[in-house]
């Protein structure tokens, strides 16, 4: 299943180091010449690319990187130490582009690939650069020249392995906070979830890609709310993931809502309600204790569902380990 993931970021090269204006001053050689060193350049920013990263989730919290400037220059003819490199980590399949020219800078396609996207400033001169026969003391200097610094956009697709289905407040944008590293929007009203949110489920050292997709309502096959974009993005997904929220805030049957998704699943696409599935029934921590397992029962005997099912609650994680487990094994299984 792919979507296209987007960020945008700042990035800046260091600033070369200026050069220095100085004189030899040595015991019996009061009036010596020019030793005014030169500056270090300024860091450049490279890309390089990342097999292990999968979206690119963390470019929406850290916006700015920058690289250090070189150190300006010292007497003694001795230049300023040049600036080490700034190297982000990029995940394979991202497109770099300038926002305020639209150039594509490069495509990120290879593990360790490196792309060069900032220059750093050139180095300042220092005095003794400008000794000549005609002027044997100058005073003449330059300082280090700015390094490039630029709006980046990112873009790439994304291969996600399972999809969320459910209503809207099933609670599928809190499952996917609680066992990825997303951070979808949350609220208690329909459609919180307006674009598809990308999380990276990591279980023993093995990844897989989650989507959370708009909620799904009644006559969705036919174009009613979100229904047409969202169906579309299912049906290229390998596996699906189906909460149902047991105690609805609306006092809406749970029956009928999980029965409500399968049909819109069938009318829309035969394929599609056939792929391989979990079902998750979500906040049973709203139940007593003692109750939970005969209403999940009870819930199970009155739909048509033969698969494995989890009781879980997204707000607090109960039962949401089990749930990872279930979800690598169906990947697994179905060679996503």
């Amino acid at each position: 299943m792919k979507f296209v993931d987007s960020a945008s970021i700042r990035i800046e090269a260091g600033k070369g180091g200026a050069g220095c204006l100085g004189f030899r001053r040595e015991k019996y050689i009061p009036d010596g010449g020019p030793d005014g060193g030169d500056g270090g350049d300024g860091g450049n920013v490279y890309f390089r690319g990342q097999e292990s990263l999968n979206t690119l989730s963390e470019f929406r919290f850290n916006r700015l990187y920058r690289a250090k400037n070189g150190q300006p220059g010292s007497g003694q003819n001795k230049r300023g130490k040049s600036a080490q490199h700034l190297t982000v980590e990029m995940p394979l399949g991202t497109k770099v582009y300038d926002l305020e020219t639209d150039e594509v800078i490069a495509e990120i396609t290879a593990h360790n690939q490196v792309v060069l996207v900032a220059k750093g400033g050139f180095h300042g001169l220092g005095n003794a650069r400008f000794k000549s026969s005609i002027n044997r003391a100058p005073r003449q200097t330059t300082p280090g020249t700015p390094g490039e610094s630029r709006e980046i956009g990112l873009e790439m697709s994304v291969m996600a392995d399972i999809g969320l289905l459910g209503m809207p407040n099933a609670g599928k944008s809190s499952l996917i906070r609680q066992i990825s590293s997303a951070r979808p929007k949350v609220a208690d009203y329909p459609f919180t979830t307006l674009h598809p949110s990308l999380g990276v489920v990591s279980l023993n050292d093995k990844h897989i890609v989650m989507a959370d997709i708009p909620g799904l309502i009644e006559n969705a096959s036919e174009g009613a709310g979100l229904g047409f974009e969202f169906l579309k993005h299912l049906s290229r997904t390998k596996a699906l993931l189906h909460v149902v929220d047991i105690m609805p805030a609306d006092a809406s049957d749970p029956v009928y809502n999980y029965n409500t998704i399968e049909k819109e699943l069938t009318k829309y696409d035969q394929q599609l309600s056939e792929k391989p599935r979990l079902l998750a029934i979500n906040k049973v921590d709203l139940l007593d204790n003692k109750d939970v397992d005969g209403v999940v029962d009870k819930f199970i005997e009155n739909i048509n569902y033969k698969g494995n099912f989890f009781k879980i609650s997204a707000l607090n994680g109960l039962g949401c380990k089990e749930l990872m487990y279930g979800l690598f094994n169906l990947t697994k299984e179905d060679d996503v």
